[in-house]
């Protein structure tokens, strides 16, 4: 039986307008009363996640930053920070490519480590609180999040570059056409679910997961059920559970109502 559900959000539960569509709150708090819990597991922070889910916010649990905040019943269970020393080599190897630009992300600003116009806007890169700098953040800021803009569009090429330079300290995953999430070894979105997973006494094998980029490979591979989007990446498609449907035709939802049908269906307990 499944008892915990966790969503991307870019080209997953969000429709093509990256738009919440408005029967995922009914779904979720119908869930919810028979014992399934939500979780949207995102590369967005857990600012702007809030953003899109302020009708529900206290009836499910996040995993942000591709695992590096987690929130379960409204509580902070994990907060991971980059090194200074880590970011350090990151901006030095990623300044080494004329395509790559940088930007880092603490729990409210986007810093900018080059001009505003380097960069495109994409699903879930929307830098808020966008700031220009030329220096590094100092230790005492607390950096969540590193991602790497490329606006040659080849992620795949860069993606593996940087996994040469950097791979023993960071795994580097491609979101969007144009962009490279800066993940921690250790910290992605499988190791915030299973947090959640611990603070409910959640089993994988009672887990359904849903993604379509590379930084959802990870929780794919984890829960027991790991559900790939029609549109997402080859490679997560073929180590995924299942393949379903497009989010613009709200596949993740249709998967959630048949959760909820299916239980509604059974044979009440003596």
């Amino acid at each position: 039986m499944i008892r915990l559900i966790a969503s991307d959000m870019d080209g997953t539960l969000l429709d093509e307008n990256s738009h919440v569509p408005p029967e995922t709150f009914d779904l979720i708090k119908a869930l919810r009363k028979e014992g399934v819990r939500f979780a949207a597991s995102s590369g967005r922070r857990y600012d702007r996640l809030c953003q899109f889910f302020e009708p529900v916010i206290d009836q499910m649990d996040f995993v942000a930053a591709n695992g590096a905040q987690v929130y379960v019943d409204g509580e902070l269970v994990d907060r991971e920070v980059f090194s200074h020393l880590g970011i350090r080599r990151l901006a030095k190897c990623v300044g080494r490519f004329a395509s790559l630009h940088m930007v880092l992300y603490d729990d409210e600003r986007s810093f900018l480590l080059d001009d505003e116009d380097k960069f495109v806007r994409e699903i879930d890169k929307d830098l808020p609180k966008a700031e220009r700098i030329w220096y590094l953040p100092g230790p005492e800021t607390n950096i969540i999040k590193a991602s790497i803009f490329c606006d040659s569009g080849h992620v795949m090429d860069y993606a593996y570059a940087l996994s040469r330079e950097l791979g023993d300290e960071f795994v580097f995953a491609p979101s969007g056409h144009y962009w490279i999430d800066a993940l921690q070894r250790g910290v992605s979105k499988a190791s915030g679910i299973e947090q959640v997973m611990a603070s409910h006494g959640i089993a994988r094998d009672e887990v359904m997961a849903f993604g379509d980029s590379m930084n959802d490979y990870e929780i794919i591979r984890f829960v027991g059920t790991g559900c790939a989007m029609e549109n997402a990446r080859p490679a997560l498609k073929a180590v995924a559970n299942r393949v379903i449907g497009c989010n613009g035709d709200h596949a993740v939802q249709q998967e959630m109502r048949a959760i909820l049908e299916s239980l509604r269906t059974q044979e009440p307990r003596s």
